[in-house]
């Protein structure tokens, strides 16, 4: 059999390049950007079977996003989580590493079927029959702390040739230009959503950012707060506290987070969570159900904390959470030019003042008549209290017997993470040789 003649149509490139124009203007995510990118350049000729592409990200949790597409398979996603630590030798070898200690913008490397390889994951590669090997350097502009990096292969028995390298430099442009806006993109999703919470990013995304925009919910809610936080600053120093203080957020906040609940802001040491419902009895107990499912999960994570804590030879964190149901405000408030989305109105000034109650009873969850009404169960009456701002008084209960959990119990620690892979290692070692090095490439690029 003849050797396939693989010749790569300039029409169809062009049409590469308008689809990804298009993509960019229409919004398209990232993944997509990347998917229908390589199945159509490997539609127009080019015998691409394995490109993987790596973009730096503005993140609280990973430094980068990865996409590793194979003709074969399609595409896989990895996530290089902030992290520090060891590097094997062979990350010292790989070509990525090669690439930006030496400050180039590309290297390709032929792939022998047999004999020693040049790099680690070469050999890797020849398990995929790859034969020629492209890597490169994209960053999103001089300056950038955000940019692309990645490689080509294929599996042609004659590799690239000049045309076909030619036309995947070309391509690279247009593909980091439609990336870049994806990045972007991406950038302000996380960025709201960190900040704001899922839902009111979402608004905010949506067009809610003028002062005076928002709406008003009815939900159950939880007003939590840490005990001796002014202690612990003066005790421990502030990067311990912070330390301690983002501990004791895991712990107890987390399980405000999902059924249905949702974090609406951290106020010092203390958090807000909403459960939305409706007017009627079912959701309404449907919501209240939840979030007591989720305040015992959080003294039993806590409970785990303050244990692993002790081993340390470390104080003890105590807290109070307040329980109340009602109607809940919550937009864009603040000046012309700087806003902030927040919560506000009667109900929430009341839980604030049902959780300072804790500390008056001795206990650390406390609810009001009308939260513990509509959850059901074994309540027991601590007594009335006069709210300031609130007319009448009103009845202040403890839970007398933990709530049925919603799902399994998860420990407050979170799992242990897997090793890194190939492409985290490099992502890292790049980072730090950077720092060292001096390189000219632009110090944040793949972070």
């Amino acid at each position: 059999m003849g050797a396939v003649d693989f010749r790569v149509s300039s029409i169809l490139l062009d049409r590469v390049a308008e689809w990804l124009t298009n993509s960019s203007l229409a919004g398209d995510d990232l993944e997509n950007i990347v998917r229908g990118f390589c199945e159509r350049i490997a539609a127009a000729g080019l015998p691409i079977a394995r490109v993987h592409l790596t973009f730096s990200m503005l993140h609280p949790l990973y430094d980068a996003l990865s996409f590793t597409w194979r003709r074969a398979s399609g595409v896989t996603i990895e996530g290089y989580r902030h992290t520090a630590g060891q590097k094997p030798d062979r990350f010292l070898q790989s070509p990525y590493y090669y690439l930006l200690d030496n400050n180039l913008q590309h290297i390709r490397r032929r792939i022998p079927a047999e004999g020693p390889a040049e790099f680690p994951v070469f050999a890797d590669l020849r398990q995929e029959n790859i034969t020629d090997y492209l890597a490169f350097v994209q960053p999103f502009g001089d300056g950038s702390v955000q940019g692309m990096m990645g490689s080509w292969s294929t599996d042609s028995h004659s590799g690239f040739s000049d045309d076909m390298i030619e036309a995947l430099l070309r391509m690279q442009n247009h593909l980091a230009v439609a990336a870049k806006m994806a990045v972007l993109g991406k950038l302000a999703n996380n960025m709201l959503t960190t900040y704001l919470g899922g839902d009111a990013g979402k608004r905010v995304l949506n067009g809610q950012i003028r002062r005076g925009d928002g709406e008003t919910i009815r939900a159950a809610l939880v007003m939590g707060d840490m005990r001796q936080s002014t202690m612990y600053a003066e005790k421990e120093g502030r990067q311990t506290y912070i330390d301690t203080l983002n501990q004791f957020f895991d712990a107890i906040a987390a399980p405000f987070n999902r059924n249905g609940g949702e974090i609406l802001s951290f106020i010092g040491d203390g958090f807000l969570a909403v459960y939305p419902c409706g007017r009627h009895k079912d959701p309404s107990k449907i919501a209240c159900q939840a979030a007591l499912s989720a305040v015992h999960q959080a003294q039993s994570r806590v409970a785990e904390l303050n244990a692993e804590r002790q081993e340390k030879g470390l104080s003890k964190i105590s807290y109070g959470i307040g329980l109340h149901v009602g109607n809940v405000m919550f937009g864009n408030v603040g000046l012309k030019d700087r806003l902030t989305f927040s919560a506000f109105g009667s109900a929430v000034n009341e839980v604030q003042r049902l959780q300072a109650l804790t500390k008056k009873y001795n206990n650390e969850v406390v609810a009001s008549q009308a939260f513990a009404g509509y959850c059901g169960g074994e309540w027991t009456t601590l007594g009335e209290e006069k709210l300031r701002g609130v007319r009448q008084k009103i009845t202040v209960l403890r839970p007398r017997a933990p709530a049925p959990l919603l799902e399994t119990e998860e420990s407050y620690v979170e799992a242990p993470q897997t090793a890194l892979s190939e492409a985290e290692q490099v992502i890292l070692l790049h980072r730090d040789a950077r720092k060292q090095a001096q390189s000219p490439v632009p110090e944040k690029f793949i972070q």
